[in-house]
């Protein structure tokens, strides 16, 4: 952790806070080890939620992902913390581990029971958004028909709100995340999502919805993927105009990253007979082994392009994971139920 180029300003302030990295995946494959996140663990990130399944994963699938995970974990305590609340991970910060977390993309793994809700959160899952990319049974998708929720997702929003998981609308359609957070009672996260002003695609979100966000407490994570960011484009300096543009309409303390770096081919997570194309429509710019993201390696430097554009200490520390650690604090139950 010591080969940050940046300055001493950079580096005391980006040694000394949370750094929260709001989405990334591994290959969702049996056996696969976790270790290639010890690139996040050098970069000086304290937590990082991980996905365990999207939409099209069967249930059987995401339940051995999630063992194996936890198993992996568990052999790799002197490095890694699986992480129940946000006293582990300031544990984690004080004992210089990685604090991880999982997601679910999507909300056909619930198999239309509420009941599978609280069955994710007691395995380690602590964010959940409602539709990956297309329609389902509770929510819309941004490549969907934007529907809104259906009656089974508003029951839906309530459980999760309920148990206490970050509700997400990352890949959701506009209609679904207008409605999530006009019911949720809790903080609404996009925990991997851009601006739609800045690029204009389907994934990415647009200035109402950065207000609504904003409005219930929430937090906008920037994504590090080049397609959502501009034409394939990961320079920092572009990645810093998703920033300032939304904390020039609802302020830097709405603000967090979830850079959704892809360590393997994302297509190889797909079970067999699906084609990629129903998920990532053609003529979205989706080359799913060609698009670039801004590793985790970077995370020191978007620290100190941040001190550059004139953003305070303060705004730094939230945008790289205080923001994110609220959100987490008011909404993650301590105990479980």
């Amino acid at each position: 952790m010591t080969d940050w180029q940046i300055s001493a300003r950079g580096r005391a302030l980006h040694s000394a806070g949370i750094v929260w990295d709001a989405h990334t995946c591994l290959p969702l494959t049996p056996g696969q080890s976790m270790e290639p996140l010890e690139r996040h663990r050098a970069a000086g990130v304290t937590f990082v939620s991980v996905n365990v399944g999207m939409d099209f994963n069967p249930v059987s699938q995401i339940m051995r992902v999630i063992a194996n995970f936890r198993a992996w974990l568990e052999r790799h305590s002197d490095r890694f913390l699986l992480a129940d609340s946000v006293d582990d991970i300031d544990r984690a910060k004080r004992q210089g581990k990685l604090a991880v977390a999982f997601d679910l993309e999507g909300a056909a793994m619930l198999e239309n029971d509420l009941a599978m809700v609280q069955l994710f959160s007691d395995l380690g899952v602590r964010q959940i958004h409602l539709a990956y990319n297309r329609d389902n049974s509770v929510a819309g998708g941004c490549h969907g028909n934007d529907a809104p929720l259906t009656a089974f997702g508003r029951q839906v929003v309530q459980e999760i709100n309920r148990v206490g998981l970050l509700m997400d609308c990352s890949h959701s359609g506009y209609r679904t995340s207008m409605e999530v957070m006009e019911r949720s009672t809790r903080p609404v996260i996009f925990s991997h999502s851009n601006v739609r002003e800045l690029k204009d695609h389907a994934r990415n979100i647009r200035n109402d919805q950065i207000v609504a966000c904003a409005q219930t407490g929430g937090v906008i994570a920037v994504s590090g993927i080049g397609i959502f960011l501009g034409a394939n484009d990961i320079r920092l300096e572009t990645l810093v105009r998703h920033i300032d543009y939304i904390a020039e309409r609802v302020g830097a303390a709405h603000i967090g990253l979830g850079l959704d770096y892809v360590f393997g081919a994302l297509s190889g997570d797909l079970p067999a007979g699906s084609h990629p194309d129903e998920w990532w429509p053609p003529g979205n710019e989706y080359d799913l082994d060609d698009m670039a993201i801004v590793p985790p390696e970077r995370f020191p430097e978007i620290t100190e392009a941040l001190l550059a554009r004139g953003y305070s200490d303060i705004e730094v520390r939230g945008i790289l994971g205080e923001n994110m650690t609220r959100v987490a604090r008011e909404t993650w139950n301590s105990k479980r139920k």
